[in-house]
């Protein structure tokens, strides 16, 4: 288990009180003044009345500040906390979890629409079912006015009662990771690592979330997430060309101003959280087969993406290296996919 030895603010702990609530929210934001009202509202209204909601404002420069300053005057339920400085989404994230006391936790964004029995339906679950470690809903889709525009619709074996079945299909790149703004029982929250400070680190958390124990996804819609122009993904994730822009992604994940390889980061930790997870052998050897068969389905062309966009790109010379390799890699490993199948 991890440690996290966060400075809390002056006269912090005497805010808190020796009746926990049985579920912490947690709402890590920076510049939300947009959504952020609604957001609120939509967690206020949930019918399950035990409670708290802890919000960490990353140094916003907008009226974040004062929206969140007013809503904590009017609701008891709410304790707000203002960082200093920027210290990025992964350490907002995990301040959040570490400011809460509740028996079951859930993340929440800031732009992001709850309906009102969201928590009543997903504390039910996991009171019922010891087995399941995180219950989140069907998710859909709203524009940035509110109007529901769809539905996600991507079928897991996240409810599997093999680990490694489970495991497979998290660390897949088509699995869109809306199962971490689920209800996660806080027992298992503290046995991962929980967000890194590296890109897509969520993926790789709900990876070795679902190694500890099942999911369920209640088969309703009760989560609404905001597709809009600030979005992270269409704000951070990709350029006007249609490539990964690893310099936004990065400012985005962490303070931190360095060379990443997120991907081959990505893989590394997938096979330090199947070491790290208390397994049978044998079920650890079929997690460690299904990151193989990961590396040669989907993560070979985005591994070596990294190495094209880090290393290769300020040249024209790296530029067709990188193509070549590429191509190589292209010629060998779907042959070699389709051989295995």
């Amino acid at each position: 288990m991890r440690t996290w030895n966060i400075d809390l603010p002056e006269g912090f702990q005497q805010k808190m009180s020796n009746n926990k609530p049985r579920v912490s929210i947690g709402l890590p934001v920076f510049n939300g003044e947009r959504y952020l009202e609604e957001a609120l509202d939509s967690i206020l209204v949930q019918t399950y009345p035990d409670f708290e909601l802890i919000i960490s404002d990353n140094a916003s420069t907008d009226r974040t500040q004062r929206i969140c300053r007013a809503y904590a005057a009017e609701n008891k339920c709410i304790r707000y906390y203002r960082n200093e400085r920027n210290l990025g989404a992964a350490k907002n994230f995990n301040l959040v979890f570490e400011l809460s006391r509740g028996e079951y936790f859930k993340w929440a964004a800031y732009d992001d629409i709850l309906a009102p029995e969201f928590l009543s339906k997903c504390v039910k679950i996991l009171d019922w079912d010891p087995s399941v470690v995180l219950c989140h809903c069907k998710t859909s889709r709203i524009d940035e006015h509110g109007a529901l525009v769809g539905n996600y619709g991507h079928t897991m074996r996240i409810d599997s009662r093999k680990p490694h079945e489970r495991f497979g299909d998290l660390i897949s790149l088509t699995n869109p990771c809306w199962m971490i703004f689920g209800v996660i029982r806080a027992g298992s929250l503290k046995m991962t690592s929980l967000i890194g400070d590296y890109i897509a680190s969520d993926r790789n958390f709900l990876a070795e979330i679902g190694l500890l124990g099942r999911m369920y996804e209640i088969p309703e819609y009760l989560f609404c997430r905001r597709d809009h122009q600030e979005a992270y993904t269409h704000t951070y994730y990709i350029r006007e060309d249609g490539t990964l822009n690893y310099q936004k992604q990065l400012t985005w994940w962490t303070e931190a101003n360095r060379i990443s390889f997120p991907y081959w980061r990505n893989c590394l930790e997938y096979f330090k959280s199947v070491t790290r997870v208390p397994l049978k052998w044998s079920e650890k050897r079929l997690c460690y087969e299904q990151i193989g068969r990961w590396i040669l389905r989907e993560g070979w062309t985005w591994m070596a993406s990294d190495v094209e966009n880090v290393l290769l790109r300020r040249s024209s010379l790296g530029r067709k290296l990188a193509s070549a390799l590429k191509l190589v890699a292209r010629h060998t490993m779907i042959p070699f996919m389709k051989r295995r199948r």
